[in-house]
């Protein structure tokens, strides 16, 4: 019997990292959902306010279906907030609204980061359906021939413009985080309590980023292990 310690020892501290990171983003939204803000905005209005501060007029706020489903499509300039934050006055609802309206502004002031993502989206999406089917024809046939053997490194390459995706996508989140927070803080849309309140609920979504990260690298490394080791036994 097959025993892979390279996924034990690599990945799945990683796994296990992340399935803690959801589950605490989860609770912390859950406990501010609770927490009001004085003024009573809601998450829409919070969103608005921050596209105003920043001298945005033409990007939309739309309602979407689901829980922390939240987000900014570039594509049709529009932010979409679920139920629970578009009419939401709870500090959670508001931090969430205005870190997508911070992604809106990252787009609208072409960020590097962002620019960088958008532009490797094609190429990972090409990579994540080539890699595992070249990494397995690859590892099956390698001894075969060097072409097998090649292409399991292929596919390895592709796996790793995942990784570079997640990399990228990590400053892209702690910068519309900051332009949330300090657009909240100059605007007072929050304050003391209610400010710390929305602070956790995006540091805990950070979080989520950064496991997707440590998950995608060490998936990497394994993979890398394995093909290696595979072909010094040709």
């Amino acid at each position: 019997m097959y025993f892979d310690w390279t996924y034990i020892v690599l990945v799945l501290p990683a796994v296990v990292f992340a399935l803690w990171a959801s589950g605490r983003v989860k609770s912390t939204f859950a406990r501010y959902q609770n927490q009001y803000a004085s003024r009573g905005l809601t998450g829409a209005q919070a969103a608005e306010a921050v596209l105003r501060y920043n001298g945005l007029y033409g990007v939309r706020i739309e309602r979407v279906s689901g829980s922390l489903t939240d987000h900014y499509d570039p594509r049709t300039n529009v932010i979409r907030l679920s139920d629970s934050v578009y009419g939401s006055s709870s500090t959670a609802a508001i931090g969430v609204a205005c870190h997508e309206a911070g992604h809106a502004v990252q787009h609208a002031q072409n960020y590097l980061p962002v620019k960088i993502r958008t532009a490797i989206v094609p190429l990972t999406n090409i990579g994540s359906r080539l890699s595992m089917p070249l990494i397995i024809l690859g590892l099956l046939f390698g001894a075969t021939s060097y072409f097998f053997a090649t292409m399991a490194y292929v596919g390895v390459a592709c796996f790793a413009l995942s990784t570079i995706f997640q990399l990228v996508t990590l400053p892209t989140e702690f910068d519309a985080s900051r332009r949330a927070l300090t657009a909240i803080r100059q605007q007072g849309l929050l304050e003391g309590e209610e400010l710390a309140g929305a602070q956790k609920v995006l540091s805990a979504a950070a979080m989520t980023y950064v496991a997707a990260l440590a998950v995608s690298v060490t998936q990497l490394l394994r993979l890398m292990l394995l093909v290696n080791r595979r072909n010094n036994r040709r």
